[in-house]
């Protein structure tokens, strides 16, 4: 893309002004196209498959049909290199593909609509998974267009307009389903559902086009044409992608179900024990496993597009350009800084990412579902939306790297304010003060990392890099998330026993009454003690953002100078003047 840190502003945008471009208008639509199948595929569908007697092993299985989702980038480069024929000389590239994608989804969705879990639970399996590629790679090209269609000083507010779009899906998505269910049935709100794919077609056909996409040749007429020997290699390449896309997924999601589906009928019952033993250790031990399941998959993936030792060939050139050059790409642009850069992607949210004990903490201090409810879900959403707004803007006004570094900060305050929230206990204002916050602070945050995830990328490999870089920042953050839990309950027993955390509970000796007491019953530690466990963990939670903070300084203080110098070898491999 173009120049980040030389991307002035647009003060004639007047901020908020940008909100109103037709660009920003189209990314609504299109960021609504792309929250709504994801959510239809497993969440939603759960529901209906739970009403119609599925039991809960088979309807855990369908989580699988979003693994997709987390596995985008294996897929990407195809985006990036191939054309549809016909569509792609009347649309554009993305928008090609993204109106391809559409109908499929579409067409899974209706497909839904008119299937009996009760008669035809094995196609309604297979049409999820249908929904669910096709979503993924719906994403794919719509990142790849918000990328490519306007200059590095509006991606704050596309970025923005997408995540408005994307939050307004998952609550229809989440919503309207059911209560069509509950009035008429679930095929209806299906059917429904499939016709509110429109509303992306409609974005599709009010889009511009993108910049002029340019397929970067990837050099094999060199090589000698061997036509059988070449079917067998690519098929066999093709089976260790597939297979090294499921180890990754494997190590994503913590469930070897799929994994264990593929390689099943070729293993035997002791080897598929195996694979599932170390992930159901639970503890700190399953998670190095998880992370040994990632990088395992990222090491046969990397084999499977390796060119062959001392044997050059036409696949194996084939792969090794459209996954390795995109990488070369951007260790050639960045140099000795792209390893922080990819190592502050990962950190960036990684704050965020381990909160996933909140219900049970609201739980705890004594809050009604009705009132966890009504602040997480509906004040919540509209907090998260004004940072959302405000991270665009600050895009617009304060250009993307102040913008990256601002954000960098929100995780660890907003975290440090539940701290503050478990001293209060169960008061109704302290909770719209945290969760309000804590929302903002996210929305702004989210913001200001796909804006500057998306200045990253080059033209020709935009769908590629953007989707690697859009599984690493999630991979940790679903890794260690796990071991929350275990930290809190791990911090009141230290706590009860004398230890460090022990100074803390002195802050609850004044609690309303209620609080905590049901939690620490169950945890089987003093209320004190489990404040002290909740606190003890929001300040680790907080100290994790701090190391993507001082990635933030550091990379937003070379990297001017990075680009600047890729800016004058450009110029100087061109002929024109640099400045």
């Amino acid at each position: 893309m173009t120049d980040s840190s030389a991307a002035k502003p647009a003060s004639r945008l007047g901020g908020l002004a940008a909100y109103f471009e037709r660009t920003s208008l189209v990314m609504l639509l299109l960021g609504f196209a792309a929250g709504l199948p994801n959510l239809l595929v497993y969440d939603t569908l759960s529901a209906w498959l739970r009403d119609d007697g599925v039991s809960l092993e088979l309807i855990g299985f369908f989580a699988l049909a979003t693994l997709t989702y987390a596995l985008k980038f294996v897929w990407a480069p195809l985006l990036d290199r191939t054309d549809i024929p016909g569509l792609t000389r009347l649309l554009g590239h993305r928008r090609s593909w993204m109106l391809a994608t559409q109908a499929v989804i579409i067409l899974g969705l209706w497909l839904i609509s008119g299937s009996d879990p009760q008669s035809n639970l094995g196609l309604i399996a297979l049409f999820a998974v249908l929904v669910g590629f096709f979503g993924a790679t719906q994403d794919i090209a719509i990142d790849a267009w918000r990328i490519e269609a306007v200059d590095d000083s509006r991606q704050g507010v596309m970025a923005a307009a997408y995540q408005l779009g994307y939050r307004v899906a998952v609550i229809v998505a989440g919503a309207v389903p059911l209560i069509l269910a509950q009035l008429f049935n679930w095929n209806l709100s299906y059917a429904v559902m499939a016709a509110l794919m429109g509303i992306g077609v409609l974005g599709v056909l009010l889009a511009p086009r993108e910049k002029a996409h340019v397929i970067r040749a990837i050099p094999v007429g060199h090589l000698p044409s061997r036509p059988m020997a070449e079917k067998i290699e690519w098929v066999i390449r093709v089976l260790l992608i597939f297979i090294a896309a499921l180890v990754i997924g494997t190590g994503l999601t913590d469930k070897a179900d799929a994994l264990v589906w593929a390689l099943g009928p070729f293993l035997g019952g002791g080897a598929e024990a195996a694979l599932v033993a170390g992930l159901e250790q639970g503890d700190a031990a399953g998670v190095l496993v998880q992370f040994a399941y990632v990088i395992g998959g990222f090491a046969l993936l990397t084999a499977a597009c390796w060119p062959l030792p001392g044997l050059a060939t036409r696949p194996g050139a084939y792969l090794a350009g459209s996954f390795g050059e995109p990488l070369m790409d951007f260790f050639n642009r960045f140099g000795r800084l792209a390893g922080p850069i990819l190592a502050l992607i990962c950190l960036y949210r990684l704050a965020d990412f381990v909160l996933n004990i909140m219900n049970p903490f609201y739980i705890d201090l004594g809050f009604s579902l009705i009132e966890i409810a009504e602040v997480r879900k509906v004040f919540g959403v509209v907090a998260l939306s004004a940072g959302v707004i405000v991270g665009g803007w600050s895009v617009a006004k304060l250009g993307l790297i102040r913008t990256m570094v601002i954000g960098a900060f929100m995780s660890p305050v907003s975290n440090f304010v539940f701290a503050w929230l478990a001293t209060q206990g169960h008061d109704l204002t302290a909770l719209f003060i945290s969760i309000g916050i804590d929302n903002v602070a996210t929305g702004y945050a989210g913001t200001a990392l796909i804006a500057y995830m998306s200045s990253l990328t080059s033209i020709g490999f935009t769908a590629t890099q953007y989707a690697l870089f859009s599984s690493l920042y999630a991979l940790p953050g679903k890794i260690i998330a796990s071991q929350s839990g275990k930290i809190v309950e791990a911090s009141a027993r230290w706590a009860d026993a004398g230890g460090l955390p022990a100074v803390l509970k002195g802050l609850f000796t004044r609690l309303p009454e209620g609080s905590l007491v049901e939690g620490a019953a169950k945890s089987g530690v003093s209320v004190a003690g489990l404040g002290a466990g909740y606190v003890t963990f929001f300040l680790y939670s907080t100290l994790i953002g701090v190391f993507a903070i001082v990635l933030a300084f550091y990379v937003a203080r070379r990297q001017p100078a990075v680009m600047a110098a890729q800016k004058a070898r450009d110029a100087a491999a061109s002929g024109a003047p640099s400045a």
